[in-house]
């Protein structure tokens, strides 16, 4: 049972491990967007997120508890003002973590993690199609309505074909009877000679 083990220790002390996780949340917010490992990623979304949802009310209250995380003027002015504009309409989730392979030393799972709002490239295709958590039933058929919906085409088809037939003039040919059982071997001598 795994009770009581919410937090990844990250192999650090508790000092130690909120001053890395300061270091890298101000990393964070000037570069928007930061490598590191997979564990260290993870602890970090969970330490910066609930930092940009206060961001967004410009307080001095929001401000000074904001600055007793991270200790760097600079990064604070950075998120109040420009990281707080981008993400005043998003619910949550700020941040995205993106696996980019191992490590050859260690082979730790590396990534790396950014700000949404701030890559350009992955909000170009995001913003032509819009999808949510929930999948909903797309406008095309299912494989079951679709054969039906085929087999009503084909029977209009077949309708429309039979009445040009119906319309088109019957034109009698000649047919040429087919050679009976006694005249296959007459046949086959006269070919032989």
């Amino acid at each position: 049972m795994r009770h009581n083990k919410k937090i990844n220790h990250l192999g650090r002390t508790s000092s130690h491990r909120e001053a890395m996780l300061s270091n890298m949340a101000t990393s964070l917010i000037k570069h928007k967007r930061i490598f590191t490992t997979t564990a260290k990623a993870k602890s970090l979304r969970k330490y910066v997120e609930p930092l940009i949802t206060k961001s967004k009310e410009d307080t001095t209250h929001s401000r000074r508890t904001v600055f007793s995380y991270l200790q760097d003027k600079a990064a604070v002015t950075e998120l109040f003002t420009v990281v707080s504009q981008k993400v005043g309409d998003r619910p949550g989730g700020y941040t995205r973590i993106l696996k980019t392979g191992n490590r050859l030393g260690d082979n730790a799972a590396l990534c790396f993690i950014e700000l949404v709002d701030f890559n350009e490239n992955m909000l170009k295709d995001k913003k032509s199609s819009t999808r949510t958590r929930r999948s909903r039933k797309k406008a095309t058929a299912t494989p079951a309505v679709a054969k039906i919906a085929a087999e009503a085409v084909a029977k209009i088809e077949d309708a429309e074909i039979v009445e040009e037939i119906k319309d088109a003039e019957v034109v009698e040919t000649p047919v040429e009877e087919a050679p009976t059982a006694a005249a296959a071997p007459a046949a086959e001598e006269a070919k032989a000679e």
